[in-house]
């Protein structure tokens, strides 16, 4: 019974419940909207054949499904905004905060398959000793098979430093490379011989370009646009390492090289690798000489001939900027023979 010292009001008989509509089914309907079906041939002969026209043309399917419209010129703003935003998101997802950046030729094989090029091309010059082509060609494999040693270091390197980021600080430091063959899938085959994740950034190509096997499948990606793969290689970028290369390693190597002259990114470790290559390729002394370059530019970068240095380089350099990227008494290289 109510309490009439509390409440106030006399006893009432509670309200009886009103009735509410049954919930309806979240995707479904008791009876189709009119325009769940086509006009019918009964009501207009031509109807069907009409809607049917209709729904083959490019014009009615929905943008992000219309290939044709989202290739136009004027529909590549939203084009690069996707070729950014699918590997940025996805690398956020696996957590990848920091990446090592590997660079170098697709054509320098590991020391076996070097070999083997170097006996192919012995047999055919054997077969046709007049032919100027076929020496030639046998003179380019010896010197693949001479260069073949930093696929091996460029393993090495990978495997160290696959181990050995799983500690830095700030988050893990991952190796990244973009995605080929050469010395980009010797880095990557470094990460993997350790049970490592690595990064691959593959690029879209007239002649496609096909991913090394050693990537890390959800971290490999592949880009339509130079300019936006570029922005990933640098996004988290800690370290720059340069193996021998042509044409796709220079763009990158002086891409870096003027972005940290002119600060417009925070310098970072740029290692070339094989001094005595990369002194016939380019003389930066005969630069700074000429005036085109200040001699604090030539300080941009330095050479290392092992896995071992490359790795302690990258440390003793955050060291001095202040900043070591492992926490104390964690900076050995782990052996890279020491695969699983």
């Amino acid at each position: 019974m109510t309490d009439h010292a509390t409440t106030g009001h006399p006893s009432a008989p509670l309200p009886v419940p009103r009735r509410i509509p049954t919930p309806p089914h979240p995707t479904e309907r008791t009876r189709a909207l009119p325009g769940q079906h086509a006009k019918s041939a009964q009501e207009d002969p031509a109807a069907p054949a009409a809607v049917q026209a209709i729904l083959r043309s490019p014009s009615y399917l929905e943008a992000d499904r219309d290939v044709a419209f989202l290739d136009r010129n004027d529909t590549r703003g939203p084009r690069l905004q996707l070729d950014y935003l699918k590997a940025e998101l996805l690398m956020e997802g696996h957590g990848v905060a920091h990446t090592i950046v590997v660079f170098g030729s697709t054509r320098l094989l590991e020391p076996a398959a070097a070999a083997r090029a170097v006996e192919a091309a012995e047999a055919a010059l054997a077969a046709r000793p007049e032919d100027t082509a076929l020496r030639a060609r046998l003179a380019i494999a010896r010197r693949i098979l001479d260069k073949s040693k930093y696929y091996d270091i460029a393993r090495a390197f990978g495997s160290i430093a696959g181990v050995a980021g799983a500690n830095a600080r700030g988050g893990r430091i991952m190796v990244m490379t973009g995605g080929g063959p050469g010395i980009m899938e010797a880095a990557n085959r470094g990460a993997h011989d350790r049970a490592s994740k690595s990064i691959g950034l593959n690029i879209t190509l007239p002649h496609e370009q096909y991913p090394n096997p050693y990537v890390t499948p959800e971290l490999c990606f592949q880009f339509h646009y130079f300019a936006i793969r570029k922005l990933h290689f640098l996004n988290r970028a800690r370290a720059l390492v340069v193996f021998p290369g042509g044409y796709g390693t220079l763009d990158e190597l002086f891409e870096v090289l003027t972005l940290v002259q002119t600060r417009k990114i925070a310098p970072l470790p740029v290692i070339l690798v094989g001094e005595a290559y990369w002194r016939r390729v380019f003389d930066p002394d005969f630069l700074v000489a000429e005036g085109t370059i200040d001699p604090e530019d030539r300080e941009l970068f330095w050479f290392a001939e092992t896995a071992e240095d490359i790795w302690h380089d990258i440390l003793r350099w955050y060291e001095a900027a202040g900043a070591p990227l492992l926490p104390p008494g964690d900076a050995a290289a782990p052996n890279p023979e020491a695969c699983p």
